[in-house]
């Protein structure tokens, strides 16, 4: 492997023509005639813009979705209505800044959440193909390195869409494991390295298990792991990454799980490569959790060295210097250049402005360029 390879979690600002065509699909429960057509060009136009700047492995921006976890509710049956809403830990200690968010999100557009009311099966099958074939051309004609798929993990999708069919959660997980089982070995056997988005592992302790004791959440979230692993079973792990966050927001923070509480059952999932938060000024300091601990030889870390929720542009000297550190630990060849989490959670709902984002990612490969000439 190359030394400080460069990449993001997946998706990007959308543009205005994508966010429209995403509304109408959600209000008429099915794609617009145009939607091939304008999110097709948009998906051209970001991989290549991602290409010039110097991304070795690019992803379509996540353009296609609505959102990273409650896209499945239109690929897979058994959803319907809408799950409770429930606010992290840290944001009901500061209700003042909770109403903030509200009024931030004030013309957004909707994140429908629907709720497992019946047995979950393989519905769409169209839709992830065509989000292959769309990337697939897009990284022909830029000439990119290498590309990646996000797909949502089983226990973030538990995490969002609330259960009210299967018996009890470990039913449920199951089933949404072998439902997504499909997707997952589409987009390895379609060329791409699939990315499976696990903030369950992070943010699932301030959310859904906020009322449990700690060890209530790491049961549960070792058997998200396991189920997991167990859908991927097969897959070579060296074209799977796994991404953990604590929410893609800016906020408080302050009842996020430590990395060091959790990072043992990161360890254990089959994806070689992980990505992670650590750029923002409640994660920044974990690069030393992995001074600690017995880092597999297989494994590739690809920290978050941009913050996702941010607006200043980080220099790139900031870059190198937190590259270096993971290069000290890992080595260069084990180390990628990453993002806290994505610019585009949501459709319509981003917190770093477009061309922010893109200056952003010009500083990710610029401190890798400076990284790799230290080494």
């Amino acid at each position: 492997m190359s030394k400080f390879l460069t990449t993001h979690v997946g998706s990007l600002p959308r543009p205005d023509a994508v966010c429209d065509v995403l509304q109408a699909r959600e209000e008429a429960g099915a794609a617009p005639e145009d939607f091939e057509d304008v999110v097709g060009e948009a998906v051209e136009a970001v991989v290549a813009r991602q290409a010039a700047l110097g991304i070795d492995v690019v992803s379509d921006g996540e353009f296609s979705k609505i959102g990273y976890a409650n896209y499945v509710k239109d690929r897979l049956t058994g959803f319907s209505g809408d799950s409770p809403r429930i606010p992290g830990a840290d944001l009901e200690d500061f209700p003042g800044f909770l109403k903030m968010l509200a009024r931030w999100r004030e013309g957004a557009l909707p994140r429908p959440t629907p709720c497992c009311t019946g047995p979950v099966e393989v519905k769409d099958r169209a839709q992830s193909t065509a989000d292959l074939a769309r990337l697939r051309r897009a990284v022909e004609k830029a000439g990119a390195h290498d590309g990646f798929v996000n797909a949502a993990s089983p226990g973030v999708i538990a995490l969002f869409q609330a259960n009210r069919y299967y018996p009890d959660r470990s039913a449920y997980l199951e089933a949404l494991a072998e439902a997504m089982k499909e997707e997952y070995r589409a987009i390895v056997e379609a060329g791409f390295f699939l990315q499976i988005d696990c903030p369950d592992l992070g943010m699932g302790r301030h959310t859904t298990f906020k009322n449990d004791d700690e060890a209530t959440f790491l049961k549960s979230a070792h058997e998200q792991v396991e189920v997991l692993n167990a859908a991927l079973d097969g897959l070579p792990p060296e074209r799977l990454r796994i991404h953990v966050c604590w929410g893609n927001y800016e906020g408080p923070h302050t009842r996020d799980i430590g990395l060091d509480r959790i990072i043992g059952i990161v360890l254990k999932a089959r994806p070689a490569t992980i990505l992670f938060e650590a750029a923002n000024p409640r994660h920044a300091h974990e690069w030393r959790v992995f001074e600690a601990v017995d880092l597999p030889e297989d494994k590739i870390l690809a920290p978050g060295v941009i913050d996702s929720t941010s607006n200043y542009v980080e220099h790139p000297e900031l870059v190198a210097e937190r590259l270096l550190k993971f290069a000290a630990i890992a080595g260069p060849e084990r180390v990628m250049a990453g993002t806290d989490c994505g610019f585009g959670t949501f459709a319509g709902d981003g917190l770093v402005d477009a061309e922010v984002c893109y200056a952003k990612l010009d500083s990710l490969v610029e401190g890798a360029r400076l990284a790799r000439a230290r080494v």
